[in-house]
Formats: structure tokens, C-alpha cells, sequence
């Protein structure tokens, strides 16, 4: 059962019994008015009972004194009898459920009926002047008509009485009953309310306690406790934290075997920077011997390709002066100027290539070897020199240099005046000679760092121009030694990009070009705003 039904349960139940002690309040509530209407009928009965026989004792006594004095003033002979009619009339209509005292207000009636007539009687004799006192206004105390007026009229007030103080006790009863059922209905709702919240409070509380419980074996990383019993929705949590804890369970195994995973690549990795490293070193060392080795077979081919071209010189002199035959001159003269002058020819070309080579590759290897000497450098300063050493090609070729803001980055001075020289003579030398060339020199606005916590804040270069471009086909190894592109546009070994890149790294950032063939380039080159680790 869902936690919301029983909820709606927990208010239906009370709200049930409250709904029938409401009804039984509602019962003696309605006892109650009912009683009190009837005690209230009982008080208004003898208030009109009690009132009801003054007007005929003042008539009797208006009727005497008339009598007496021989004057028929005194007698009222109509007021008085509309209004003892009209009393006995309400009465009447009060005690209408009642026969017995309906029937004393008719013998009431009666009483007054033959004591209007008694009077009418004694008017009469006055308004004639006979004074004769009628039977009825001897000297008795009261006519006999008003006496058995009284009599009746005690009799109903006595049989009222009883009826009031029996109405006035029941209402007192009822009222009692009310009270007691008002105490019962608020102590039952309240015991009620309490049972009801205790019982879903305990069931609740037990099943709050479980999952808490479980809940902290879970955070704890221990085994949980048996799952909940039910459908509602601390039943499904509980569910979801027994299958978490399996996930989780089945999460530290396979993270276990990822990290041993791990740590054996990292030993791996490590093994295997340490060969490159190792590599690197002895790849430098190779290059830095052969060049090195090299040199000095070179320097005896060209002393020899020098000596041999004294040497033929001097034969072709020793011919001039010698008398030989012409067709042995002819003949000795074609092998000195044809195909030894051309051999020695090719000898010298492949020598000073060869010479040349050595120098990129005596480059490349200082470019990892060289020792740096870190601080603080203006690259506005170092690019003013490029384009200060550049300044006749420019001006030959009447290219627009712009150069933006330059803030200042840490490095070796040499070294980046270095990556600027290769990047700007680039540039220059590749510049479509069919439209005016144009290069600009800047830095982006916002400065990337590098991932890592600790790592530095990199400033973003770039040189743009708008020269050849660069083909798609040759984007990914334009960065690699001995890769010229366009070799028929500007002399050059092929390092200079290569080189850019070593020194760029070695400063703890990266180069990289976008371009478009036919439109030009840009060369973007990251370097360091704070001082790195020293390499």
C-alpha cells in the first residue's frame, strides 16, 4: 500500500468515528432545543395562566363598588370581557395537546360566561335605578362564577406546574446528556487521532529506521540489511539502495581491475617514455656524430674535387702546348670538357648539398640539446628584429607587415626570436606575386590554460598572410624536417617549420596552421605567460 492511501486511511478512519459522534452530538443537540422548547412552553403557560385572572377579579370589585354607590360607571360592560376572551383564547391555543386542560379552559370559559352574565344583570338594575343587588354580590368574598373560575384556574396552573418541573428536569437531564457526549465525542477523536498516529507513526517509524539503517551500511560500504516488505514508496527506495549497493559492489570490483589495468599501462607508459627519451637522446647523439663524422669526408671530396679540377686544368694546358694529332686533341680535349668537367660538376653540387643537410641536422639536434636561459622576453622586441633583418626582402617585394599588441611571455630570448624568424621569413618568401602581400602579427585576446592544476597561462600567437596557401594533402606533415613545399619559390633546407615546433614544445606549448591554398596561412605558436618547469 502506497504511503498516500495510507495517509488518506489515517485521515478517513478518525474522520469516520468523528462523523458518527458529530451525529450522536447532533441527536442531543436536537433533544436538548427540543426540551428547552418545551420547558419554555411550560414557563409561558403559567405566565398567561398566572395573569389571566386579574382583569375579572377588578371587574368583580368595579362591580361591587357600583353596586354600593348606585353608579353604573363603574361597571365596564365590553372592554373587559375582549380581553378575558381573548386571554382565555391564547391559553387555550397553548394547551392545545393537552385535553384535559383544554377542557378547564372551557369550564373557565364557562365561569366567565355566567359571571359576564351576572354582571350585565347588576349594569342593568343601575342603569334602570333600581339598586337591587343580585344573589351572586351578597356578602360573600367572591361570586360563585369567580370562585369556580379560581378553583379551575388553580387546578390548571397546579397541573402546569408539574408539567414544568417535569420539563424543566428533562431539560437538565438532556443538557447533562449533551455535556457528557460533547467530552465523549472530543476524548474518542482524540484517542482515536492517537491510535491512528501511533499506528501508522510505529509502522512508518519501523520502516524509516530499517531504510535509514540500511542507508548507512550502504555509505559505509557494508553489506544492507533484509530489503522492506510492501509496495509503497519506502519499499521501492530501500530496492533502489539494495541495487545500488550491488552496482556499487560490482563498481569497486571492476574499478579494482581497471586500476590494476591502469597502474600496469602506467608502468608501461613509463617504460616506454623512457625509451623514447632514451631513444631521443641517442637519436641526437647519432645525428650530432654522423653530422659531426661526415664533415671531414666531405671537406677531402671537395679538396679533391678541387685539386682534380686544377688537374685538368693543367692538362688541358699540357694539351695546348703539346703537338699531338688532331684527332687525339679532339678526342682528350672532349673527355676534359665534356663528361670529366661535368662529373666534377655534380661532385661539387652533391658535396655542398650533403655539407647543407649536415648543418639542418647539426641544427635539429643543438635545437633539444641547447640549454635554455629562462626570463622574461618581449616578443614585441624579438619580432621587430625579425622584421628589421628582413627588411630588404620586404621591401623588394613591397609586402604590408602589421604588428598588433605583443604582450611579453617566459622563455629563452634566442629561441623565440628564432620560432618569429621562421614563421615571418615564411611569410615572406611564399607571397603569391600576383597581388600586393600582406602579413599580420598578433596574439589572440583571451589566453587558454593548459589542463592541469598547476599548469601555466599560455598566450596565443599567430603570423598571417595571404600568400600560396598551403594544400589540404600537405597539412599533416607540414611540420616535419625536410618537407618543402613550393622548393621553387625560396631556397631553404626544410627544417625551419620542424624547428618551430621542437622549440615551441620545449617551452611548454604547441604550434599549429590554418590555411587555405590559394588564399594563405596562419601560424598559431602558445607560450608561456609564467615561469614553467626548467628543461
Amino acid at each position: 500500500m502506497k504511503l498516500f492511501t495510507k495517509g488518506l486511511l489515517l485521515i478517513a478512519v478518525p474522520s469516520l468515528v468523528e462523523l458518527a459522534l458529530v451525529g450522536m452530538l447532533s441527536k442531543t443537540q436536537e433533544q436538548a432545543t427540543q426540551a428547552a422548547q418545551w420547558a419554555s412552553h411550560s414557563k409561558q403557560v403559567l405566565y398567561e395562566a398566572s395573569v389571566i385572572v386579574d382583569p375579572l377579579l377588578r371587574e368583580a370589585a368595579r362591580v361591587r363598588s357600583g353596586l354600593i354607590l348606585g353608579d353604573a360607571s363603574f361597571v365596564d360592560h365590553q372592554v373587559v370581557w375582549v380581553d378575558l376572551r381573548d386571554r382565555l383564547t391564547r391559553l387555550e391555543k397553548l394547551v392545545a395537546d393537552d385535553p384535559l386542560q383544554v377542557e378547564r379552559v372551557r369550564r373557565m370559559r364557562e365561569a366567565v360566561d355566567a359571571f359576564r352574565a351576572q354582571t350585565e344583570q347588576a349594569y342593568a338594575s343601575l342603569r334602570e335605578g333600581k339598586n337591587v343587588v343580585p344573589a351572586s354580590f351578597d356578602d360573600t368574598p367572591l361570586p360563585p362564577a369567580i370562585a369556580a373560575f379560581r378553583d379551575e384556574l388553580g387546578a390548571f396552573i397546579a397541573d402546569e406546574s408539574r408539567l414544568d418541573g417535569e420539563r424543566s428536569a428533562q431539560l437538565a437531564a438532556t443538557r447533562e446528556q449533551q455535556r457528557d457526549a460533547l467530552i465523549a465525542a472530543i476524548a474518542g477523536s482524540m484517542l482515536i487521532w492517537a491510535i491512528a498516529a501511533l499506528a501508522f507513526a510505529g509502522n512508518i517509524g519501523r520502516r524509516l529506521r530499517t531504510l535509514t539503517a540500511n542507508a548507512q551500511r550502504l555509505g559505509r560500504a557494508q553489506a544492507l540489511g533484509p530489503p522492506l516488505v510492501g509496495n509503497d514508496e519506502l519499499a521501492d527506495l530501500d530496492a533502489a539502495l539494495h541495487r545500488t549497493s550491488v552496482l556499487l559492489t560490482e563498481s569497486e570490483h571492476d574499478q579494482a581491475a581497471l586500476q590494476a589495468t591502469l597502474e600496469s599501462r602506467a608502468q608501461e607508459l613509463t617504460q616506454v617514455n623512457d625509451n623514447l627519451r632514451q631513444q631521443k637522446q641517442d637519436n641526437d647523439m647519432f645525428i650530432y656524430s654522423v653530422s659531426h663524422d661526415l664533415r671531414s669526408p666531405l671537406v677531402n671530396l671537395q679538396g679533391f674535387s678541387r685539386e682534380l679540377q686544377v688537374s685538368c686544368e693543367e692538362l688541358r694546358s699540357m694539351l695546348d702546348a703539346a703537338r699531338l694529332p688532331e684527332a687525339e686533341r679532339t678526342r682528350i680535349t672532349s673527355v676534359l670538357d665534356g663528361n670529366l668537367s661535368e662529373a666534377l660538376h655534380f661532385l661539387r653540387t652533391a658535396v655542398a648539398r650533403s655539407a647543407s643537410i649536415i648543418d639542418a641536422l647539426l641544427r635539429i639536434s643543438r635545437a633539444g640539446r641547447l640549454e635554455y636561459q629562462w626570463q622574461r622576453v618581449s616578443v614585441a622586441r624579438a619580432v621587430a628584429r625579425v622584421v628589421e633583418s628582413l627588411h630588404q626582402a620586404i621591401a623588394e617585394r613591397g609586402v604590408t607587415v602589421s604588428v598588433g599588441e605583443l604582450p611579453p611571455v617566459w622563455g629563452d630570448p634566442t629561441a623565440i626570436e628564432q620560432i618569429f624568424a621562421n614563421l615571418i621569413g615564411n611569410a615572406v618568401n611564399y607571397l603569391d606575386t600576383s597581388r600586393a602581400g600582406r602579413i599580420e602579427i598578433g596574439t589572440l585576446d583571451q589566453a587558454p590554460r593548459e589542463s592541469g592544476e598547476r599548469a601555466p597561462r599560455m598566450r596565443t600567437y599567430f603570423v598571417r598572410d595571404n600568400g600560396l596557401g598551403i594544400p589540404d594533402a600537405c597539412m599533416p606533415k607540414m611540420f616535419s624536417a625536410f618537407q618543402r613545399l613550393h622548393g621553387d619559390r625560396a631556397k631553404g633546407d626544410g627544417i625551419g617549420l620542424a624547428l618551430v615546433r621542437r622549440v615551441t614544445e620545449r617551452h611548454g606549448g604547441r604550434a599549429w596552421v590554418e590555411s587555405t591554398e590559394g588564399a594563405g596561412s596562419t601560424f598559431y605558436v602558445t607560450l608561456p605567460e609564467q615561469p614553467l618547469r626548467m628543461t
